[in-house]
């Protein structure tokens, strides 16, 4: 199926497509900047410079763009960050997009670090899919990539959402070369032996983060070394997905509970069936990760715009969406704005 002949665009003429007639279905939104780590892939060694509380948008401005635009196609929502549960009641934001008429997956990204006191109550309030960051299993690498010492608070927290049993539950880790690339076979144990989705993602080039081409661990690298212990099998997949999914078995024959994923941003790009847009924290719409130019809501909101002034200003945001990133070498270079800041 190729993005235009998508069953959305078809049951919703008014759905929100770019100029390669790529239907966006999926909405990331940021709810805060900002972070109890410091990972270095994400920040910048010198930090970021906050955006104030009165900066942000509101709850309330927050549900009203996530209506208008599941009015208009959008089924999937991620709340992310920055960390998303250190911004206060995030619980109750959950509560209400939840509720939004026509949306079928609410789903949040966390590092983990709070999850384990909150893990219930985010799936009683309508979180049903769960993204995990973790780049390793070793406690001094953690210290070292997040420059924070909460390994013990960030395993808590993943094993509190593995007795949740989340619809959906992934681990997230970013796969760097001379760092964590003899930690892959660890990670895929852990799959083998739990319910979950563990997805390897090749390093991307962002401000300041330090990226270059020879910390970069391609899929069919990773997938290599992991055939030396496991047999694995692909999964059918929504065209749209950016993972390419895998099964597991062992050598003996038996199955995996988990699975295992592979995010190729750099090796091989997904941008041809990219359904996806990103609200930022302080209001901007991103219709590309990579790609700088953004429209912020934020200040026409608060002037008084119409929900369908809120709409047209989503649509040129989705008018100016390249058909597919620049090269790795150019990102790297690019004035765009840091990992943490624009939310995954």
């Amino acid at each position: 199926m190729t993005p235009s002949d998508s069953p959305i665009k078809l049951l919703n003429k008014n759905a929100l497509v770019d100029g390669f007639q790529r239907v966006h279905t999926y909405l990331r939104i940021s709810v805060t900047d900002r972070c109890n780590l410091r990972c270095a892939y994400c920040m910048p060694a010198e930090g970021i410079v906050y955006r104030q509380k009165q900066e942000l948008l509101t709850f309330e401005e927050i549900e009203r763009v996530a209506s208008i635009m599941v009015k208009r196609g959008i089924t999937k929502i991620r709340l992310t960050g920055g960390e998303p549960m250190v911004r206060r009641d995030i619980e109750k934001l959950v509560y209400r997009l939840a509720r939004l008429e026509g949306l079928k997956t609410l789903a949040m990204t966390t590092n983990a670090t709070l999850l384990g006191d909150k893990a219930k109550v985010l799936k009683e309030n309508g979180i049903k899919a769960l993204n995990i960051s973790l780049d390793t299993l070793k406690k001094d690498r953690f210290l070292q990539v997040t420059r924070r010492d909460q390994f013990d608070q960030v395993w808590h927290g993943i094993q509190s959402a593995l007795s949740e049993n989340f619809e959906e539950l992934k681990l997230n880790s970013v796969v760097m070369a001379g760092f964590n690339d003899d930690e892959l076979l660890d990670f895929v144990d852990f799959a083998f032996e739990n319910r979950i989705n563990v997805r390897f993602i090749e390093f991307m080039p962002f401000k300041d983060n330090e990226w270059n081409i020879e910390k970069v661990v391609t899929y069919k690298d990773m997938m290599q070394t992991i055939e030396s212990k496991y047999k694995l099998t692909s999964l059918s997949a929504d065209p749209s997905a950016v993972g390419k999914d895998f099964s597991l078995t062992d050598k003996t024959g038996k199955p995996g509970k988990g699975t295992v994923s592979f995010i190729t941003s750099m090796s091989d790009s997904f941008c041809s069936t990219c359904n996806r847009l990103r609200l930022t924290a302080d209001g901007s719409v991103k219709s590309c990760l990579f790609y700088p130019a953004e429209i912020n809501l934020r200040d026409k909101m608060r002037e008084g715009a119409t929900d369908a002034e809120v709409e047209e200003m989503i649509r040129y945001s989705l008018s100016l969406k390249p058909e597919a990133h620049a090269p790795a070498e150019e990102l790297s270079q690019s004035d765009n704005r840091t990992m943490i800041e624009i939310g995954g």
